[in-house]
């Protein structure tokens, strides 16, 4: 059970700014329902570490909790502001606890019990057990809780991770559906769309902490994998808006980008193809990770901290988080440098998204826009295969921005494109 902390009293004019403040706040936080999220795409919620300042930063630097992503899934008792208020005032007072500040003023996520698995299972009745441990239902949350509430049932990994992540959960759908669940097929796909409609992409995992990245475009390969149990071409034109509405994310910009520049997800190359890479639009540390990447920022002082912050997060929204292949020098993770590189992997599935939606495009009657996106994926093609075919190995491999030219390490990212 929660307990309230008894608060000192405060001048009124402290009183009322931070009435004011804690009224502005609340404009801005995330709906306490996945209904309130629908229709028109909404402004992104405060992730923790915003929201509490110096407090999340304290408290992640006294390493209180072992894993970092303890603190940054908690949820707060009251208003943080007022919260944060009390603790600037505390802080400095003898005998001051942190950690019972801590206890006192949030919910910290709690550890479930351990699975065990009846004796004597074979691997298909055991996973066909795990499904309904690991299917959680959070049509709602507290209005200060960093979850982001989803309108149907979904699948999480397990473990610490308590939210649903996107490019995982298409293999966890390849599994539901092995296990003949096609309900929870559905329900994942909606849940995705959902969160297309209500933040303009499908975010990292459903954390307000995740929504400043994506992770690899699987959903056009979730549709499809649906289409095949239900309704066929009906079921891509029921999702063509989120698919539109998908690609309008990652191409965001692309339009008015000159021969060399970049612009957050897209780049052009000088010969003015159009190609993507990862991206994070915040450059600070990633939130359920922050001590982490401060000391990797702090271990490597000859480069701006906020590059290798947008390049850690980046490298989360590749999914590969973290592979030697983002970095200069594989022994030194403050060599990651994410955001130059063009992944070979990340093009392909913007491919297969590009054909997903001409398809679509054609089953709603749209010949225009199936034309149009047929064109897209032939050029994106041939700039697959100008720009991220090693002939010199005989592989396909990621394009470096810095050297201008295709890189020679290779990763299973080179399967994509087959």
């Amino acid at each position: 059970m929660s307990q309230s902390v008894t608060r000192r009293p405060r001048t009124l004019f402290f009183a009322i700014q931070v009435a004011l403040s804690g009224a502005l706040l609340a404009f801005s936080t995330l709906p306490a329902s996945a209904e309130e999220a629908s229709g028109a795409e909404r402004p992104a919620p405060q992730s923790p570490d915003q929201l509490l300042g110096p407090l999340f930063t304290d408290v992640q630097s006294a390493k209180l909790f072992p894993d970092q992503k303890t603190f940054a899934d908690a949820v707060p008792n009251s208003d943080p502001l007022m919260i944060l208020a009390d603790y600037r005032m505390q802080r400095n007072q003898s005998g001051f606890d942190l950690r019972h500040f801590v206890e006192l003023n949030f919910t910290l996520p709690q550890k479930g019990e351990a699975y065990v698995p009846p004796a004597g299972q074979s691997l298909r009745e055991h996973i066909d057990g795990l499904w309904p441990v690991l299917t959680r239902s959070t049509d709602s949350a507290s209005k200060w809780d960093s979850l982001l509430p989803l309108p149907k049932p979904y699948v999480v990994p397990g473990g610490r991770f308590r939210e649903v992540y996107y490019w995982d959960t298409y293999f966890t759908m390849l599994g539901l559906a092995e296990s003949n669940h096609w309900d929870k097929v559905q329900d994942m796909v909606d849940n995705f769309a959902h969160e297309i409609d209500a933040w303009g992409h499908i975010p990292n995992g459903n954390r307000s902490y995740y929504l400043s990245r994506s992770q690899p475009p699987f959903f056009s390969f979730m549709v499809e994998l649906l289409a095949t149990h239900d309704g066929g071409d009906e079921t891509l034109k029921k999702y063509l808006p989120q698919l539109q509405k998908e690609y309008a994310y990652w191409m965001e910009g692309s339009e008015n980008l000159a021969p060399g520049d970049t612009h957050e997800r897209v780049v052009k190359l000088k010969d003015g193809a159009v190609l993507n890479r990862y991206w994070d639009d915040r450059d600070a540390p990633r939130t359920e990770s922050w001590l982490d990447d401060v000391t990797t920022a702090k271990n490597n002082p000859d480069r701006p901290a906020t590059d290798i912050y947008r390049d850690l997060r980046a490298g989360a929204a590749s999914g590969w988080d973290f592979s030697s292949r983002w970095m200069d020098n594989p022994q030194q993770l403050g060599s990651i440098r994410t955001t130059s590189i063009v992944p070979v992997d990340l093009n392909a599935l913007l491919f297969q998204m590009e054909k997903t939606l001409a398809r679509a495009s054609k089953a709603a009657g749209d010949s225009a826009g199936a034309a149009r996106y047929e064109s897209l994926a032939s050029q994106r093609q041939q700039a697959i295969e100008t720009h991220l075919w090693n002939g010199k190995h005989g592989w396909y491999a990621d394009y470096d921005l810095k050297t201008n030219k295709v890189r020679d390490q290779l990763t299973a990212a080179a399967l994509f494109p087959l």
